[in-house]
């Protein structure tokens, strides 16, 4: 619910920055440019919407997206869960059973009802006016449905002249329909021109011409396509008061584009005779209902009279302003690809890691998850085999909260924040909620009991630069440092796929990023859970805590076993605030002992 809320805001923001900027070369730019020119940049209008469909996950999008992230996403500012811990140290393996679970708990800056009402408008919002849309369209169909076909061979023939003179080759049938007062064009794929009935009676040869022109030069145009694509539009964002006055302006511009078009075939003694036509139907009554989908010669009097100033001072367009007109649209499709990719919010291609699914066994263990949401995920590197429960799950990212200081632990390390021989630091005196963070700590106890004044400081020794550097090169999940420094782990920007999780493990024991063996080391030595005959358990567990309760439980690790080494990744998630480290821990243990690894 807040990922779509957050999705919603920034599109907005960008669709809303994007009118302001066509809007604006318009006002600045409006004698250098075609009046069709001025039609078609509304296009780009469409770009926002439709980048969210786009793979950006293939694209290195940089840190603007991830800054621009962090300010809109109100409901992550503050830490809004801790995590739990696990894991014992190397000096402590005798008691490696009893995992300790320390859990911070900060609320939400905004309650879910908030996130709920909105979400509940909007969607309220888009439903009526789909019914709109629905009901618009019902109008249309019973036009066509009451519609009888023009018997008249003037008429016909003209049309077909038309035709010939606008280069419509499409098979274009014409109708007239006692349920309209002024001509109409509609239909994408079995396209029609309705005109009211006794236009015959009413009007001459001459200024059906016109009619047809008009009519025809829509078609050509695609304007009835574009007027689909724009409500689609108006529907999603049907609260922002900017697309509204986008869109009225659009089906003004939509209209003095195609008397463009027609004057352009046109002597100038056919100018005035266009215009008088124009005219003839200020009088008939207007339905706005079907403007949204049927263009026709007919409007508004407030439109009529600004397309009728405009063919007034109509002359054609020259080379010159052609080709600027094309160069402006060039420029502004330049930004348009700039502003794109902010819009990668909207598709939340970084919540979810791509997973070929090669190698891979799919398993049901649900029934070692009861009560729980979760996935688990384990890697034989001498099969390269996953065997992996709930994939949906298994590629999902979320906050890695505490599981995250394995990498924190060992980028200080390479920083030389701390060093294997000398990572000791002294507590502050400030009282923690946990009696064990309440003294000094070294590297192997702040891991053991998640100490997280121990990571935070190291973090901020390190700098947030050099930590997102770090990120990327071992590319950790989203690699979003957006978040606060102290708690960008913590249910905020930074997240990661348990399948990404169980990679990094077995790259951090290949030290595939050529980081120093003994860091490497160090880091491995702290994360040794258990011994048992049959093999050393090494793990880490994290818990999300969101408003006092538990939502999201880790434990992640690897089992060596003689000349086997096994990776593996448990997720649980549970709205009840049952979700923690420690029973991850449990469901792990079962399931590694129920395959016979541990």
């Amino acid at each position: 619910m807040d990922t779509m809320l957050l999705q919603i805001l920034v599109s907005t923001i960008v669709v809303s920055l994007l009118i302001f900027i066509i809007l604006l070369i318009k006002k600045l730019l409006n004698h250098h440019m075609t009046v069709k020119a001025h039609y078609h940049i509304w296009y780009f209008l469409c770009i926002p919407t439709l980048a969210a469909l786009l793979p950006w996950n293939h694209f290195r999008l940089g840190e603007g997206t991830h800054y621009l992230k962090s300010l809109l996403t109100f409901h992550r500012e503050a830490p809004s869960s801790s995590e739990r811990m696990n894991g014992v140290d190397a000096s402590q393996a005798s008691n490696s059973d009893i995992l300790h679970d320390f859990a911070v708990s900060v609320n939400k800056a905004a309650p879910d009802f908030v996130y709920h009402t909105f979400f509940t408008v909007w969607v309220i919002g888009v439903v009526l006016f789909v019914g709109a849309a629905v009901y618009s369209n019902y109008q249309i169909y019973q036009i066509k449905k009451s519609a009888s076909a023009v018997e008249n061979q003037e008429l016909n023939k003209l049309l077909e002249a038309c035709k010939e003179m606008v280069g419509v080759k499409r098979n274009i049938r014409l109708r007239e329909s006692s349920l309209i007062s002024s001509p109409i064009t509609f239909g994408i794929l079995q396209p029609l021109i309705i005109l009211p009935s006794k236009t015959r009676e009413a009007f001459s040869l001459n200024e059906l011409k016109y009619v047809f022109l008009h009519e025809l030069h829509h078609h050509k145009s695609k304007d009835l396509f574009v007027n689909y694509v724009m409500w689609m539009v108006h529907i999603i964002y049907w609260f922002n008061p900017c697309v509204w006055y986008a869109l009225k302006r659009i089906r003004m511009d939509r209209e003095l584009a195609c008397d463009a078009s027609v004057l352009n075939l046109l002597d100038e003694s056919g100018y005035i005779e266009y215009g008088h036509t124009i005219i003839r139907f200020a009088e008939k009554k207007y339905n706005r209902t079907l403007e949204q989908f049927t263009p026709g010669i007919g409007g508004t009097k407030k439109q009529i009279k600004q397309r009728i100033l405009y063919i007034a001072g109509y002359s054609r367009d020259s080379l010159l302003l052609k080709w600027k007109s094309k160069v402006i649209c060039a420029v502004l499709g330049i930004v348009v690809l700039f502003l794109a990719p902010i819009t990668t919010v909207i598709a939340s291609p970084d919540d979810v890691y791509q997973f070929s699914g090669k190698n891979a066994v799919y398993e049901d263990l649900s029934s070692y998850f009861k009560g729980y949401k979760g996935s688990f995920v384990l890697y034989n590197p001498s099969k390269n085999q996953y065997q992996i429960f709930n994939r949906e799950m298994s590629e999902q990212r979320i906050s890695p909260d505490s599981t995250y200081k394995i990498y924190s632990a060992l980028f200080a390390l390479e920083s030389n924040v701390i060093s294997p021989n000398s990572n000791k630091q002294e507590w502050d005196g400030k009282i923690y909620p946990f009696p064990e963070w309440n003294q000094n700590q070294n590297l192997a106890t702040a891991l053991s009991q998640s100490v997280n004044w121990y990571f935070q400081n190291t973090d901020r020794e390190v700098g947030r630069k050099p930590l997102q550097d770090y990120f990327h090169r071992i590319k950790y999940g989203n690699e979003d440092l957006s978040g606060n420094l102290d708690s960008y782990w913590m249910e905020s920007s930074l997240k990661i796929s348990p399948i990404e999780q169980v990679q990094l493990l077995y790259q951090l024991e290949e030290n595939q990023w050529g980081f120093k063996a003994e860091n490497i080391k160090t880091v491995k030595k702290a994360l040794l859970v258990d011994v048992q005959k049959n093999g050393r358990l090494y793990g880490k567990t994290g818990t999300g805590t969101i408003n006092g309760k538990n939502v999201n439980g880790w434990f992640i690790g690897f089992v060596d076993k003689g000349d086997d080494r096994f990776y593996f990744a448990i997720n649980i998630q549970n709205k009840d605030g049952q979700a923690q480290g420690s029973k991850a821990v449990e469901i792990a243990k079962q399931i590694l002992h129920h395959k016979k690894i541990y």
